[in-house]
């Protein structure tokens, strides 16, 4: 990995930690909404192949 890209990384890191302890409830909701987007396009995929193969 270039350093550029750690750097970039570590970056990520540390915000998404300063964003959990300093507004956990807001990085609870973002988690959730994330999961749910997951979700929501594991089951429009799931429609499709079950369309595809009836």
């Amino acid at each position: 990995m270039n350093r550029k890209r750690k750097f970039s990384l570590y970056l990520l890191a540390a915000f998404a930690i300063f964003y959990l302890f300093t507004r956990p409830a807001q990085a609870a909701t973002a988690v959730h909404g994330v999961f749910d987007g997951i979700v929501h396009g594991a089951n429009q995929l799931s429609v499709f192949f079950t369309s595809v193969l009836a």
